[in-house]
């Protein structure tokens, strides 16, 4: 059947089909002017908005309005990015996050000379940033420094020693505690277990002790809960995406809760990740694990448990430790610091205000400093005689004034529990687990990729026989 339109009909349709026509040009007209008068935007504010590096500013890439050098970045792991902008530009070499300038410090002489050698210009930390309005400037980890840092300073070192540390009455906690991760590890024997959870609770539990004076079963969902909001907070408070936005005592119940915060930070992540980086290389190279249980069957034979002091009597073993904290590279970009006056470094002029980021992934890594920057070798902590020897460039703590307040403690935590673990099982890699991943998660801190853990018994401690 056909529809068939005659006269004012017919003509209301042409009509109604022409004004269609007419918005539909007009549209796309607007939709053009738009676009032309965005692009015009655009290049106005890259022409008359560009921002001008201060005179005799480090090199760097050229940053853009707003976003500054954040394209130059992959925010999932920079670390690739900053290593090829020091073969670009130099050591010291400058990039803006937004609109705030940076320095990037690239090798130990770089790093030495800023937060030692000039300590008291750069031991700053950068203000109207994340970290800074969620702590308010309380506690002692992201607190400006000034008089008011070192008087909390002074009280965070004074309670860890007071609560022990670098004496028996710590080395009590740790051992107490290791004999609860030995427990868990005689259920897992014979078999394999992901460790993740287990030396990041151990860890926990010790700082506990020191913080609130108890400890929490593995299993306890108030343990896994407070180490989850931990973990998911120190993933956002240090990094680009966080820097878009004398007198009286100071001290007051906010900033002992700040201290709590800061103390288990300090005391757990590098620690427990320290441990996972130390057991996935030990199981890999079996060998290395060997000789380190050799040397501590010999030191420790007719002794119930190991002391924090038989470190001097295990250098080979002491010498695989510091190199799993080496090649761990737990804080690889430190946190990041800011200079507190206009200043100098390697002959370019750094204005006050000016955020540093220490790449102590370089440091670690650097061939200058290292027999073998590039692998896993005990040798880059012994001599020619064999014995235990640290490098200057051995900073994974960072250094200076802003040197981590836990690096006592998780040094004696990885030598007991390292030790301790070694001297009572065999670790071994798990032969359904494929190869070992060394590359790591980036994250506020770098972290193994999860892995399986094959555990064989050995005897108690006094049935020891050598293998």
């Amino acid at each position: 059947m056909f529809l068939v339109l005659q006269g004012s009909e017919a003509g209301l349709l042409v009509g109604h089909k022409s004004t269609v026509d007419s918005v539909e040009r007009s549209s796309g007209t607007d939709i053009m002017l738009g676009s032309l008068v965005l692009v015009w935007i655009c290049i106005f504010i890259f022409i008359f908005i560009r921002i001008q590096r201060p005179k005799n500013f480090p090199p760097g890439p050229r940053p853009v309005p707003i976003f500054g050098n954040l394209f130059h970045l992959n925010l999932i792991n920079p670390l690739k990015d900053f290593e090829r902008l020091a073969q670009q530009y130099g050591n010291v070499y400058s990039m803006y996050i937004g609109g705030r300038p940076a320095v990037v410090l690239n090798g130990f002489k770089a790093v030495k000379e800023a937060l030692v050698t000039n300590a008291l210009d750069f031991s700053g930390r950068p203000q109207n940033s994340l970290p800074s309005h969620v702590t308010k400037g309380k506690g002692v980890i992201f607190a400006d420094y000034g008089s008011a840092w070192r008087e909390h300073r002074r009280f965070a070192l004074m309670t860890l020693r007071n609560f022990g540390l670098g004496k028996q009455s710590m080395e009590k906690r740790i051992m107490g505690e290791i004999e609860h991760l030995v427990a868990r590890l005689e259920k897992s024997a014979e078999c394999s277990m992901n460790p993740k959870t287990l030396f990041h609770d151990a860890a926990s539990n010790i700082i506990y002790l020191v913080l609130f004076g108890n400890r929490f079963n593995y299993e306890d969902e108030s343990l896994k809960v407070f180490i989850r909001c931990f973990t998911e907070n120190t993933k956002i408070i240090n990094g680009p995406w966080g820097m878009k936005g004398e007198g009286r005592s100071s001290f007051d119940d906010e900033q002992l809760t700040r201290y709590v915060t800061d103390l288990h930070i300090a005391g757990t992540d590098t620690t427990s990740n320290t441990l996972l980086t130390a057991f996935l290389y030990l199981m890999a190279h079996p060998h290395i694990q060997e000789r380190c249980r050799q040397e501590i069957d010999e030191v420790l034979e007719g002794k119930a448990q190991a002391s924090f002091e038989d470190r001097h009597n295990m250098p080979y073993t002491q010498a695989v430790i510091h190199e799993s904290q080496r090649v761990a590279n737990i804080l690889p970009l430190s946190l990041f610091h800011c200079t507190m006056r206009d200043t100098q470094l390697m002959g370019y002029s750094i204005p006050k205000g000016t955020i540093i980021i220490p790449n102590l992934s370089s440091v670690l890594s650097e061939e200058d400093q290292w027999k073998f920057p590039h692998e896993f070798n005990p040798a880059n902590f012994l001599n020619e005689q064999g014995q235990f020897e640290k490098p200057e460039a051995f900073i994974p703590f960072s250094a200076g004034p802003r040197v981590c307040l836990g690096e006592g403690l998780a040094r004696m935590e990885l030598f007991l529990i390292l030790v301790s673990l070694l001297r009572r099982f065999q670790f071994v890699w798990p032969e359904d687990a494929g190869e070992p991943d060394f590359t790591p998660v980036y994250g506020i801190t770098l972290t193994p990729r999860p892995y399986k853990m094959g555990v064989r018994l050995r005897q108690k401690p006094g049935e020891i026989q050598k293998l």
